[in-house]
């Protein structure tokens, strides 16, 4: 596997291995030992998800708080989205920044959201089924949130959020200008 860095530290994409041939493909999609060498740090999975969203759909931004806060590994294995780590930690050189990347059953790639990030996706292809590895129990009390529509963040979600469909959760999240963050760079 390759780790690819992106411009917020800590935030990686990372390329599988994919060994094709005429019968199709094979690749590890997680190894916790490379995973953990690779990124320089052990992270332990607890929960996978799994979502089936279909074109238009957006999810985020979203985060859990402390002490339910979460770390994710994602990845598209049908279809295809845009994925977005917001970083929304209090005193970061980066705070309010955020990386994108496109996910795909045809890339394969996967992206590694640490802790003290906002993250959200949306979905570009008729449907998309979306894998989340989560190194923290899902804690509905903790659930937090940016508004996806918030355009000092500057995303392109290569749709446009006005005709986006989101869940009624999702519209009341407020801008980064009026979130008071739990989560402070280096604390976490």
């Amino acid at each position: 596997m390759e780790v690819i860095k992106t411009p917020i530290e800590g935030v990686v994409i990372i390329r599988p291995k994919v060994f094709d041939d005429a019968r199709g493909y094979f690749y590890e999609s997680y190894n916790k030992r490379e995973f953990d060498e690779k990124l320089g740090r052990e992270v332990n999975f607890v929960q996978d998800n799994q979502s089936k969203s279909s074109r238009g759909v957006m999810r985020g931004l979203h985060f859990q708080r402390p002490p339910y806060t979460q770390a994710k590994l994602v990845r598209c294995v049908s279809g295809r989205v845009i994925d977005v780590a917001v970083d929304i930690r209090k005193g970061s050189p980066t705070y309010g920044q955020h990386v994108a990347v496109e996910l795909s059953e045809d890339n394969k790639l996967q992206f590694f959201v640490p802790r003290g990030f906002a993250h959200g996706f949306a979905v570009l292809s008729e449907e998309a089924v979306f894998q989340y590895k989560c190194d923290n129990y899902y804690a509905p009390q903790a659930d937090g949130g940016i508004s996806i529509d918030d355009a000092s963040l500057e995303i392109d979600w290569k749709i446009d959020p006005a005709d986006a469909l989101l869940s009624d959760k999702d519209k009341q999240h407020p801008m980064l200008k009026d979130f008071d963050s739990p989560f402070v760079y280096g604390e976490i």
